[in-house]
C-alpha cells in the first residue's frame, strides 16, 4: 500500500507536469502550429537550435511532418466519432531542446512529445538527436567507438552501466524492486534498442563527460514513475573508444546535470 501511495502521488505530479505549454501564457510562441476543431498541434525549437539554420530547418521539417500526421488522424477520428470532440480536440506538442555542444561540432538534442488524444491520461515520449555541425546531418554515436556491433563488448558494457545507473536512480526515488526486475529486459545491447542517447556535458570545456540515455514513462517502469535518465561516465567507455571518441570525452559530469 505504501508503494501504491507513492506511485499515485507521482502520477498526479507527472500529469500536472505534462500539461501542454500552450496552456501557459508566458511560454514562447510555437515555431509551427496547427489550430482547428480537431486539434491544436505545436512545434517549438529551443533558442540555440534556432540559431543554427541547418539544424533548425532539419528539426522543423521533422516536427511539421509529425504535427501534420496527428492532424490527419484527429480529423479522421472527429469524422468517425464527433461526440468525442464535443469538449475540444486533441492537443499535441513537440519540443526540441539542446542538451550539449561538444567540440563546437556535436550537438545533442532532447526531443519531447506531449499528446492528449482523449485517453485515460495524456502521454509523453522522449527521443534524442545527435547533430554533426561539420557534416550538416544527424549521426549516431557509432563513430566514437572502435566497434559498436549489436551484442558486442562495448554495447554489453554500456547496457550493464545503464542498468546500474537506473537502479541507483530508482533507489533515490524510494522504489522497491526485486533483484532482477522485469524492466531490465527492455534494455538490449543493440544500438537501436539500448535507449535514446546524448553526449553529456562536462566540467571540461568542449568535452563530454559520458553518455546519457533518456527513457520516457513506461520504458523502464510503470507510468507513475515518470521518465528516467541514465548516465554512463566516459571512463567506463574508454576501452572501446575510437580515436575520434577519445578526442571528445573528458572531465566530469556537472553537478546540476544530475537533476535531469
Amino acid at each position: 500500500m505504501k508503494q501504491f501511495a507513492r506511485w499515485a502521488a507521482a502520477l498526479v505530479v507527472l500529469a500536472t507536469a505534462s500539461l501542454p505549454c500552450s496552456l501557459s501564457a508566458g511560454d514562447p510562441k510555437p515555431d509551427f502550429q496547427i489550430v482547428s476543431k480537431s486539434i491544436e498541434a505545436s512545434v517549438l525549437l529551443g533558442a540555440p537550435i534556432k540559431a543554427d539554420a541547418a539544424l533548425a530547418t532539419d528539426c522543423l521539417a521533422e516536427g511539421r511532418k509529425w504535427a501534420e500526421k496527428y492532424r490527419a488522424e484527429a480529423d479522421a477520428a472527429r469524422k468517425e466519432m464527433p461526440d468525442a470532440f464535443r469538449d475540444g480536440g486533441w492537443t499535441v506538442e513537440r519540443k526540441y531542446d539542446q542538451r550539449s555542444l561538444v567540440a563546437e561540432r556535436y550537438v545533442s538534442i532532447v526531443r519531447s512529445d506531449y499528446t492528449n488524444t482523449g485517453g485515460a491520461h495524456p502521454n509523453s515520449d522522449l527521443d534524442t538527436i545527435v547533430w554533426d555541425r561539420s557534416a550538416g546531418k544527424r549521426i549516431s554515436i557509432r563513430p566514437f567507438f572502435k566497434d559498436l556491433a549489436d551484442d558486442g563488448a562495448a554495447l554489453r558494457a554500456i547496457r550493464d552501466a545503464i542498468i546500474v545507473s537506473l537502479k541507483t536512480e530508482k533507489l533515490k526515488r524510494d522504489i522497491d524492486e526485486p533483484a532482477d526486475p522485469e524492466w531490465t529486459k527492455a534494455i538490449a545491447p543493440k544500438l537501436l534498442k539500448i535507449g535514446a542517447v546524448t553526449l553529456a556535458p562536462s566540467t571540461e570545456p568542449g568535452k563530454s563527460s559520458g553518455l546519457t540515455f533518456h527513457y520516457p514513462p513506461y520504458a523502464v517502469g510503470p507510468y507513475a514513475e515518470g521518465s528516467y535518465v541514465a548516465f554512463v561516465s566516459w571512463d567506463k567507455l574508454k576501452p572501446y573508444l575510437s580515436v575520434e571518441g577519445a578526442a571528445i570525452f573528458g572531465g566530469t559530469r556537472p553537478k546540476g546535470d544530475e537533476d535531469l
